[in-house]
């Protein structure tokens, strides 16, 4: 009897180890490893307005994620299997919306991340602060927090952005694709020529509260310009290299070199025209073809369309690949260092996928490039969402000392840009 429990011991001994030396010489399964033992904090997923287009009405009953959804690329089953830890949910607004339709719309937004983690509580929770997200974590839920893509929510009103701030946004996008009075998009002409004096009060008003100042979509001199005002380390919510793919919403190098001085994080994104050179060429071209099209066919869009058809057949369109998103990684470690990098997948914000990481369920396949590439454990939870816990911690400090001395800013932007406005 004594034996035969001796041998099941030693059976139970040395099948844990053989899994262990298994998941050593498997990068993948030391990938998922990893994802559990640490989390996974992505820096933007638009699914709050992928719903919105699925429904006006943004019934979360039309649309259970609980089960696979096909039509989008986060649902609960692969958000577990790609081993999420935390999601900034962004409550993206178009651009074309403005004045009270953008703040109306945004607060539709949050309402609907806040739905949701009542809504499925065993698998979200609304996460404000760092520590909400460790406990999360801890306890297997999705740590669920709010992040705003564009100054335009807040319709140049420093109180519509603390009353944002009190629903739960915990980051804020300073421009979308379009500049703002007081704020240069990087796709956008430059008027400014970065931050106005209003849109530097915005940055020291976002310091004051704790809520993270994000830098995705700026121009190089709004980047600039946040990480001179800025008293707290910022982020780039969905960003990739400049040096890698030369596009204007990418970080340039003396940016990431600003950023490693400021302490921020660059979560790099998913996008595929940011992050290959090929399909963002690609995409000009087909641009430029469009153009040139409707300028002979100015009013037959069904020559148009067959023409874009045709060229499409003659021009197959390029890929961009998970090695690819890797690389960016690379180079973000070489000029900013190690502690400055994130993951910010954009995920059903986008229309096309990098091959290898087409929904959210795919995470570990990064991890595992990574650790091919000599990532050590150490250095994969750093990226993974160890970098962002510890811009979200700096903030918080600075935000708790900056309230002992400063009161909530009644500036207005008439009061600040006389000139400009």
């Amino acid at each position: 009897m004594h034996r035969s429990r001796f041998g099941l011991i030693s059976f139970v001994l040395v099948a844990g180890l053989c899994l262990q030396v298994a998941a050593q010489g498997d990068p993948l399964a030391r990938a998922r490893a990893i994802h559990k033992q640490s989390p996974l904090i992505d820096g933007h997923n638009d699914y709050p307005w992928a719903l919105r287009g699925i429904d006006p009405g943004r019934d979360l009953a039309k649309a259970d994620i609980t089960r696979p959804v096909p039509s989008l690329m986060t649902d609960i089953p692969r958000l577990r299997q790609g081993g999420m830890g935390a999601q900034f949910w962004s409550v993206y607004i178009p651009a074309t919306m403005q004045g009270k339709e953008a703040v109306r719309a945004t607060l539709e937004q949050i309402d609907i991340v806040h739905r949701m983690t009542k809504r499925w509580p065993e698998t979200f929770e609304l996460a404000l602060t760092a520590a909400d997200i460790e406990r999360a974590f801890k306890a297997g839920r999705i740590g669920s927090l709010i992040g705003m893509e564009g100054g335009h929510s807040i319709d140049s009103s420093l109180a519509a952005l603390r009353m944002m701030y009190s629903l739960g946004a915990r980051y804020m996008t300073l421009t979308h694709s379009a500049n703002l009075p007081w704020a240069d998009a990087s796709t956008d002409t430059a008027v400014l020529g970065g931050l106005s004096k209003f849109g530097e009060e915005v940055v020291r008003e976002m310091n004051r509260m704790g809520m993270l100042v994000d830098l995705s979509h700026v121009s190089a001199d709004t980047m600039a310009d946040a990480l001179r005002v800025s008293a707290a380390p910022v982020i780039f919510s969905h960003s990739s290299a400049r040096a890698i793919c030369n596009v204007p919403r990418n970080v340039p190098d003396n940016v990431l070199r600003m950023v490693t001085k400021n302490g921020g994080v660059v979560m790099v994104t998913f996008v595929p025209g940011f992050i290959s050179q090929a399909v963002a060429d690609y995409g000009t071209k087909l641009t430029a073809q469009t153009q040139a099209l409707r300028a002979e066919f100015p009013t037959n869009e069904a020559y148009v369309n067959a023409g874009l058809e045709r060229w499409r057949a003659q021009n197959p369109e390029p890929k961009a690949t998970l090695s690819q998103v890797a690389d960016h990684i690379d180079h973000i470690r070489k000029v900013a260092g190690i502690d400055h990098i994130g993951l910010g997948g954009d995920f059903d914000g986008i229309t096309q996928v990098v091959v290898g990481l087409e929904d959210v369920s795919t995470y570990p396949a990064l991890t595992a490039e990574l650790i091919k590439r000599g990532y050590t454990d150490d250095d994969i939870r750093k990226i993974l969402g160890l970098n962002v816990l510890r811009v979200m911690k700096q903030a918080e400090r600075v935000a708790a000392s900056l309230q002992k001395t400063r009161q909530p800013s009644s500036a207005t932007i008439e009061m600040l840009d006389k000139k400009i406005s």
